[in-house]
């Protein structure tokens, strides 16, 4: 054989290999498309999912393609982004609760895209929901506010009464109750994640009752702002807000979807991705913590720093009885731990909270 043919041979006997591990041709893209309910600069829960979402795209780079779709409400307006979305991308993630229905819904109607619900329930051959233990990091932040509040009473803004929000309430005040036996928890609900006017009323109206503490389960920063100028404490969400309260922000709980999420793209472009149900904690690194006032003393930051340590090696359980319901109806046992699905649909306060729980 010459040198020229048998050149030739070589290199089609290369490329016959190429083709073989590659299938052909390269892979294309994964596109990705994400849907929240606030804008990416309300600095809480759409905040931490875009920056899970820039994260995505330095770990996949040119292999993912990402749209992003902002303040989309939770009704008729939520499925029919979703189902636009689904006509030019490979996998959806919906990130709130409230697009649990619309998404399913979809998902059935296209059976060929992969479907992600942040905190919801319904799952699908094509639909998959992925949840954080955020009672983890509320009950650590409980500690810090029974042991730092002079009034002894707590405040919360409530956005929706969903068990996601319930049973954070009922650890954070479990854990403030565990070092302060004379601990007070007050409940303003606004009925929406994202409005800084209601935000900074309800605030208002909690440090009116007499809360030196607040707590939210709203996304923005107004919340902070108002107990910065109070003079009072609070925590962020989803996100450190120290920005915004330099002085009153005792620490935060930090919402970290990358991982999940890269785990998730990367799945679609190998091939490998199922139908599954994820739910992460401290100790997996979905909730992490914002670094702790510096006013917190050291008794009180080390029982916070405690909890987290005993949370992450499974010492601790923020749902461990003896536990009763609100109108004293045994819950849970002496050294009895809420299983999961209790905790997921959780539909009541525990004892000692004297707030009407809502209808």
């Amino acid at each position: 054989m010459s040198n020229r043919r048998f050149s030739s041979f070589l290199k089609l006997s290369v490329l016959c290999v190429v083709l073989a591990f590659t299938g052909g041709v390269s892979a294309d893209p994964v596109k990705a498309a994400f849907v929240y309910i606030g804008p990416t600069g309300d600095h809480g829960w759409t905040y931490a999912h875009h920056r899970a979402v820039n994260h995505l795209k330095e770990v996949v780079g040119d292999d993912v393609i990402v749209t992003e779709v902002e303040s989309v409400a939770e009704n008729s307006d939520s499925e029919r982004v979703i189902t636009s979305l689904a006509r030019k991308n490979d996998i959806i993630f919906t990130t709130s609760f409230g697009y649990m229905n619309p998404t399913a819904k979809v998902a059935k109607r296209y059976p060929d895209v992969k479907f992600e619900h942040a905190t919801g329930y319904i799952r699908g051959d094509n639909l998959s929901t992925y949840q954080a233990k955020f009672y983890e990091g509320r009950h650590v932040m409980g500690k810090l506010a029974g042991g730092m509040t002079k009034s002894n009473v707590m405040g919360w803004i409530g956005s929706f009464p969903i068990p996601e929000v319930i049973r954070d309430i009922n650890s954070a005040y479990l854990g403030a109750k565990s070092v302060n036996p004379d601990v007070e928890m007050k409940i303003v609900w606004i009925n929406t994640w994202f409005d800084p006017g209601k935000e900074a009323d309800a605030a208002n109206a909690l440090i009116a009752q007499g809360a030196d503490v607040l707590f939210q389960h709203t996304d923005s920063s107004a919340a902070m702002t108002i107990a910065e100028e109070n003079g009072i404490y609070s925590f962020g969400q989803a996100s450190n807000m120290r920005e915004w309260g330099p002085n009153a922000q005792l620490s935060g709980i930090v919402n970290n979807w990358g991982p999940y999420y890269v785990e998730r793209v990367q799945a679609v472009l190998d091939g490998t991705w199922t139908s599954t149900d994820t739910l992460g904690g401290v100790k997996e690194g979905w909730v992490k913590f914002a670094p702790m006032n510096n006013n917190i003393p050291f008794d009180v930051r080390n029982a916070a720093s405690k909890a987290i340590i005993d949370i992450m090696t499974g010492a601790t359980h923020p749902f461990t009885g003896p536990i009763n319901k609100q109108d004293g109806t045994p819950w849970l046992a002496e050294g009895e731990t809420a299983t999961i699905d209790e905790l997921m649909g959780m539909q009541f306060y525990v004892e000692g909270i004297d707030s009407q729980f809502p209808n």
